[in-house]
């Protein structure tokens, strides 16, 4: 036998081992859908409620990635995925620790009633703790997504976009949250300082700004502790509000000091208790879709229209709650021409439950006023007996005086479309023929 002969003898050996190794290895290596049933069944296990992954594809060339294709989860509401694209460390994957150096989402849909179902793993999910990567210190470092729909309780749709650089423990070292369908700039923007749990944070909504900073503290029991201050400036409350889909009753520009709060062992737990509270004032103001003059006017019955306001005082504290939040008005003050008003009101289950009391010419007469109900069919009531003690004039406040009697007496007669006697005008002579 030649040398040549020998030489491609040895190396279609060589071909020959190299194929079939490559045949060993490609049998070990699960195919897309196998790895895809895999998935659905450790996510399923880890979640507690059926997952479905439309598809799943994974390369190690020129970097490992995978990518997974129309997730759900089997819920009455489920949460679903388009797309999810993670890009694996490849120095991490050698050393068996799962680190992913960016995760791309476009494209999902989280119902808020749906989160409460998760977290529940199977009491028989399969134990495979050999052979399982460790997770690494910051196990994601950084993910984007797009066109995410978030779901509220209620039924209102909200879309964000956004981005997260996260440091060791989950902390975000920098986060971006934005709204890209509102009709003004809306996002915020939250930077750590330096490596302690405080971030400072900046807001733009409604066209003004919210700055201010915030804080997580973690207790010796492991319970979080969220702290914060924010400064709103100049935000128009009816377009802030339609930016997350929602109506406003007030249109006017308002800035205040707001201070909040929230504790509970886990991130979810702390986001379910968060409470705010804010000291506001707001300038020339309108009331939407409700005429006070016109409610007073016929005790409740008809309330349809807007009333111009000069400004407004008051307090706000909203409570996040597993049934929702809570919204309380505290201390409000307002006026307009002739008239001031004071009063309190809480929002809870899209009910309302308000008491309010109308001040006439510089607070000498008080109307109660009382809204309660649904807030797209809400019930005003003002009591007959209150107008008509205040119709008297002098029996308001007896002892002041038949002027001022009279004067309060002209007051409400002019708000209830009728005039003292005293101050008609003589009918007009009729023209002769």
């Amino acid at each position: 036998m030649t040398r040549a002969r020998k030489w491609l003898l040895g190396l279609g050996i060589f071909i020959g081992v190299l194929a079939v190794a490559a045949g060993v290895l490609l049998s070990l290596i699960p195919s897309d859908e196998e790895l895809a049933q895999r998935a659905a069944g450790e996510l399923q296990a880890a979640l507690g409620v059926p997952v479905t992954i439309g598809a799943l594809h994974w390369q190690l060339l020129p970097s490992p990635r995978v990518e997974v294709e129309n997730a759900a989860t089997g819920q009455p509401q489920p949460i679903e995925v388009k797309k999810l694209t993670a890009h694996v460390n490849t120095a991490a994957l050698w050393q068996r620790r799962l680190k992913l150096d960016w995760v791309e989402v476009q494209g999902a849909v989280v119902p808020q009633l749906s989160l409460r179902g998760l977290g529940r793993p199977q009491a028989d999910a399969p134990d495979n703790k050999a052979g399982k990567f460790t997770v690494d210190a910051v196990p994601l470092a950084r993910i984007d997504f797009h066109e995410v729909t978030w779901i509220t309780r209620r039924g209102t749709r909200v879309v964000y976009d956004g981005e997260a650089d996260f440091d060791a423990g989950w902390r975000p070292r920098t986060a971006r949250l934005r709204l890209p369908h509102a009709a003004s700039a809306t996002n915020l923007t939250l930077t750590r300082q330096g490596q302690e749990d405080r971030w400072e944070a900046q807001a733009s909504v409604g066209g003004g700004t919210a700055h201010g900073q915030v804080q997580l503290q973690a207790a010796d029991k492991g319970e979080l502790r969220l702290s914060g201050k924010l400064q709103p400036r100049n935000v128009e409350v009816a377009s802030a509000l339609q930016a997350f889909n929602r109506n406003s009753i007030i249109s006017g520009k308002a800035s205040g000091e707001t201070s909040l709060s929230g504790r509970g062992d886990s991130l979810a737990e702390l986001a379910q208790s968060l409470h705010t509270t804010t000291a506001f004032t707001m300038g020339r103001s309108t009331l939407r879709r409700f005429d006070l003059d016109k409610a007073i006017r016929s005790l409740g019955r008809d309330h349809a229209g807007e009333t111009p306001l000069d400004g407004i005082t008051g307090r706000l504290d909203t409570q996040n709650t597993p049934q929702g939040m809570v919204v309380t008005y505290s201390g409000l003050k307002t006026q307009s021409g002739a008239f001031s008003a004071s009063g309190k009101a809480r929002l809870a289950n899209r009910q309302i439950d308000a008491e309010f009391a109308v001040d006439l010419i510089d607070g000498v007469v008080g109307v109660p006023l009382k809204i309660t109900g649904p807030v797209n069919q809400i019930k005003v009531s003002v009591p007959a007996s209150a107008i008509a003690g205040a119709a008297v004039g002098t029996a308001v406040l007896p002892g002041i005086g038949t002027a001022l009697g009279a004067r309060i007496g002209a007051a409400i007669g002019q708000l209830f479309g009728s005039e003292p006697a005293a101050a008609k005008r003589p009918a007009a002579p009729k023209k002769a023929p």
